[in-house]
């Protein structure tokens, strides 16, 4: 962003801070940890994140840190800036100046982070952050607000890695296998996002875990600042204002008109501009019944509704279309449509519902094969910081040569109590990691590489590597399919009483 300017890219509290710290302060070090949290909702409930995945901090480093990023022009807009904000002159231009003067306006601070894509228990640190010139000690908070918003990326990929967990746990247990799990949750999401760069950061972040997306921001997002040429994929779809646009009288037509000008791609209809159970009753399942079955797997007719209940609507649809078009039975007993015929869920779709669908859909006996997801703003938009509790906070500082290690601890909530002294993060002998406070990590085992030190980046990641580093380890899955044994399968199979189905 050519016209940023990082003096005026802070909390304004934080103008102020450089006259605050005790006399003699040449250090601040600092450090973001996720502290961990949930999903408040209704799904025998809540959905509770225990890791999260780090990513994006390369993204802020590479736009807002690097190179000369202080200029003259800058300081003084600044200046009077902070002046008519404040009522006085309190600004500490000539901090400013000293970073242009003596460092060519490169900021003088070492972050030092975990791999991007690393998959983290929460309550670690992911990085930290400390000044290199001892006059500049109170630059390490004044970064703080930009660098926090590493919360964004790392909850949208925590959040579409959660949901990948439990597609690939129900997709294993109804199909046997996990293949096209990175296409079961296609992002819906760039409408509606909050700004252009919400939608590449996010859409981006999503596409950790999935390959499916509509938001071609964040494709561009993962191009320029990942290295990779193409990190999402996308098939031809239908609008509403593609079907009403011919009348409701001629529905038919549309859907027909739609099917047969992409004969050898997949493509998406939207069904419910009038009625989901005509459409797929009488007009699928009937009147282009011979046209939707002379597609082939590879060029399938996915159906869309997009409308009402979702949990109810998956159910009703694919009973539906499993009558009109038949059924086969897998390998694990589960219910699987003709490969021609698929359908997509787009309305209504974040990790709760997502959740209740996979699991009415092992309740009446169908396959996740049948089905792919898709998430607009419940992917991007409907999160915060507080769902991971995302914080940065200072642990330790030098003063007249003497370190001193620093924390809160506030009696009105010990789950906000911070980390001491110079933090560092190590993996044991059994594989988990773990953090070391006070100092006490030994540097060669220290996960935490320097990404950026004095105005220059100098660790980056690919695209690839970050998905690499994120994937979902087969012990992992065992543990969630245990868990949903326990809170799910086993007891409906001790309470269901004969055939009777799940849903109307």
């Amino acid at each position: 962003m050519e016209d940023f300017n990082i003096i005026l890219g802070t909390d304004s509290y934080k103008v102020t801070h450089y006259k605050q710290y005790p006399p003699n302060t040449t250090t601040v070090f600092s450090y973001f940890e996720c502290r961990g949290g949930k999903l408040n909702g209704a799904v025998d409930g809540d959905v509770k994140f225990t890791e999260v995945v780090f990513f994006g901090i390369q993204y802020i480093l590479q736009k807002y840190f690097t190179g000369q990023v202080v200029t003259r022009e800058k300081i003084q807009e600044a200046k009077e800036v902070y002046k008519l904000h404040f009522g006085q002159d309190i600004f500490n231009e000539q901090g400013w100046e000293h970073i242009l003067e003596k460092h060519d306006g490169r900021l003088p601070v070492r972050v030092r982070a975990v791999a991007e894509g690393t998959v983290v228990p929460v309550g670690n640190v992911l990085f930290t952050v400390e000044n290199t010139d001892p006059e500049c000690f109170w630059l390490t908070n004044w970064v703080e607000t930009l660098l926090v918003q590493t919360w964004y990326p790392i909850t949208v990929a925590t959040n579409s890695r959660k949901q990948k967990e439990f597609l690939a746990v129900y997709l294993a247990e109804t199909a046997g296998n996990l293949d096209g799990l990175e296409s079961k949750l296609h992002d819906f999401g760039y409408r509606g996002v909050s700004s252009q760069e919400s939608a590449s950061i996010g859409g981006a972040a999503h596409l950790i875990s999935f390959e499916g997306t509509d938001t071609v921001a964040g494709i561009r997002f993962a191009r320029k600042y990942y290295g990779c040429s193409m990190a999402g994929f996308s098939i031809p779809a239908s609008e509403h204002s593609n079907i009403t646009a011919w009348g409701q009288q001629q529905e038919r037509a549309a859907f027909k008109f739609i099917l047969e000008a992409f004969p050898k791609l997949p493509v998406s209809i939207v069904s419910d501009s009038y009625d989901i159970i005509n459409a797929c009753e009488r007009i699928w399942g009937e009147d282009l019944r011979s046209v939707v079955e002379a597609r082939s797997s590879d060029a399938p007719l996915i159906i869309r509704p997009d409308s009402g209940d979702p949990v109810i609507m998956v159910i009703k649809v694919l009973n539906i279309l499993g009558e009109k078009f038949g059924t086969t039975i897998n390998q694990r007993g589960f219910k699987v449509l003709p490969p021609y015929v698929r359908v997509i869920q787009g309305d209504g779709i974040g990790t709760h519902t997502l959740v209740k669908v996979l699991r009415a859909m092992w309740r009446e006996r169908w396959s996740v094969e049948n089905l792919a997801f898709g998430a607009g703003g419940a992917i991007l938009q409907r999160v915060n910081r507080d769902i991971l509790n995302c914080s940065f906070k200072c642990s330790f500082v030098e003063i007249d040569g003497h370190g001193m290690n620093v924390f809160k601890n506030p009696v009105t909530d010990p789950g906000k109590a911070s980390k001491r002294g110079r933090l560092s993060l190590h993996r044991s002998a059994d594989g988990l990691l773990y953090t070391e406070q006070e100092g006490r990590g030994d540097p060669n085992t220290d996960l935490l590489q320097t990404v950026f030190e004095n105005g220059k980046l100098l660790k980056t990641f690919t695209f690839a590597e970050v998905r690499s580093r994120s994937q979902i380890p087969a012990e992992r899955l065992e543990q969630l399919k245990q868990a949903e044994e326990e809170r799910v399968w086993a007891i409906h199979r001790r309470t269901r009483c004969g055939d009777a189905p799940l849903l109307p």
